[in-house]
């Protein structure tokens, strides 16, 4: 009996340890808690990250004579990339961003590095890291981050038909070399400095952070969600009165600058709504289409979704209206609308591409240490977000709106662009946040932009999505097309 008992026990022993060591293995390695992962990685000479066949992050022996710190990260052009690749700290055993995310093969301890990993065993050779190769466009990302000038706010760029991500851009940004230093006291300052900082560095506005109300560029979800469920077109004319006072408030809704829409009769159509971007319209029709039917056309584009890039990417907020008066607000994007510019990069990737909407992501390959493919990013369909005849109007409407609407900044000579300005309103004591989303070229397009500056940026109160934002969309999507 005592016998059978130890047996038991023994094989208890066995079943758990091998559990631990071959299936929690990766998740014990992977714990941020694991220091002894970490310092075993500080002796491993961790893989690049790649942007078109350039390496904006390396590793080099390091001049520091502790034997955990073996290799030295830097960053080339760190504070162009900065919210992207993230940083990897010896100092306070951390990993952000993409040195985060896609650390096991960085790290060269990933599964889809066995192979290499075991060649390294036979041979004798030391464990090198994997690399990492971005869909970043360098030429989209510097044109972006020039573009802003320095002001606070976000570009995100995509390619419509596949989802890659071309920019990544939040201001303002940090240099992760500082914090990749081996100097505790170095870098223990340097990320003071940049925690107490106001205008708050650290945060990625492109993908998390505090999110946005998106001001009218929400126009296009709402134009979509009433051309699929109202029967209308853009051609259809609508109910634009001058101000609106929805059912169950008193607060009146107005057009901006309280300007009548159209010709001030109180009908006009679609088209014309959308491109001088009256809210009484959207207003009646987010209304009219109803709070269920307005949200779940919230879900098609991604909101409530929470996307891995690799990064993650913080799930825009589309809840259900409580009242008329709520949905009203909400229709034309305040309220209680919140977004990342990400999120709004797919509203108008969705449209681009003819009603569907790709899941985005960040990663083309992984990579052997010998830069060898270990695996390839396929695009992947989100949602079919409208029908294509839907998607052929709001394409119609956006172009409409850069031609001769609120969007006129954002036109390239030669190209044919598509956009939607937006302006969100705040306080009556602090500047609005301004939007443009954007795509081009409008019958095939290559990218897909959307920008927001941060309370109007150096313009203030004087600036608008259509004077502040669309000159900024403007010049990325020169940069992705190769015109000047």
């Amino acid at each position: 009996m005592l016998a059978t008992l130890v047996f038991a026990m023994f094989l208890s022993l066995m079943a758990m340890a091998t559990y631990i060591q071959f299936f929690q293995a990766p998740s014990l390695n992977a714990d941020s808690r694991n220091v002894r992962s970490m310092y075993r990685q500080y002796k491993v000479k961790r893989g690049p990250i790649i942007v078109n066949g350039d390496d904006i992050v390396s590793s080099s022996p390091s001049k520091d004579e502790k034997d955990h710190h073996k290799f030295q990260r830097k960053y080339k052009d760190g504070s162009t990339y900065a919210h992207v690749t993230g940083y990897m700290s010896t100092v306070f055993n951390s990993t952000t961003g993409i040195e985060k995310a896609e650390n096991g093969v960085l790290a060269g301890s990933s599964d889809s590095l066995a192979s290499q990993r075991f060649q390294e065993l036979i041979s004798g050779e030391e464990q090198r890291g994997g690399g990492v190769e971005l869909t970043i466009d360098p030429a989209t990302q510097k044109a972006a981050v020039k573009a802003l000038n320095g002001q606070r706010g976000s570009v995100v760029a995509l390619d419509p038909k596949t989802g890659a991500i071309l920019a990544q851009v939040s201001l303002p940004s940090y240099d992760p070399n500082k914090l990749a230093s081996h100097d505790r006291e170095s870098v223990q300052k340097a990320w003071n400095k940049l925690a107490q900082n106001k205008e708050k560095p650290l945060i990625n506005r492109a993908i998390a952070g505090e999110q946005y109300a998106p001001g009218s560029t929400f126009k296009m979800l709402t134009a979509t969600a009433m051309l699929e469920n109202s029967g209308l077109t853009p051609d259809s004319t609508v109910d634009a009165p001058n101000s609106y006072t929805p059912p169950g408030t008193s607060h009146s809704i107005q057009n901006p600058g309280e300007r009548p829409c159209g010709d001030g009769s109180g009908r006009v159509t679609l088209r014309e709504a959308f491109i001088e971007s009256c809210n009484t319209p959207f207003a009646k029709g987010g209304v009219s289409v109803g709070a269920d039917k307005m949200v779940e056309q919230g879900k098609k584009f991604g909101f409530g979704t929470t996307f891995e890039t690799p990064q993650r990417v913080l799930a825009s907020r589309f809840p259900k209206p409580g009242s008329t008066a709520a949905l009203a607000m909400d229709s034309f994007g305040q309220r209680d609308i919140r977004v990342t510019p990400l999120q709004m990069a797919m509203i108008g990737g969705g449209i681009a591409n003819d009603g569907v909407v790709m899941e985005p992501h960040v990663i083309k390959r992984t990579l052997t240490s010998d830069l060898e493919t270990v695996s390839k990013t396929k695009p992947k369909q989100f949602s079919r977000a409208m029908s294509d005849k839907t998607a052929k109007y709001m394409q119609e409407m956006m172009v409409a709106d850069v031609t001769s609407g609120t969007g006129h900044r954002a036109a390239i000579r030669g190209v044919s662009v598509a956009g939607k300005t937006g302006t969100a309103e705040i306080s009556a004591s602090t500047p609005p946040h301004v939007w443009f989303v954007g795509f081009a070229p409008a019958n095939d397009p290559k990218i897909v932009v959307a920008v927001i500056v941060e309370n109007s940026g150096n313009a203030g109160w004087n600036g608008d999505g259509g004077s502040v934002a669309a000159p900024i969309a403007r010049e990325v999507m020169k940069a992705k097309l190769g015109v000047s």
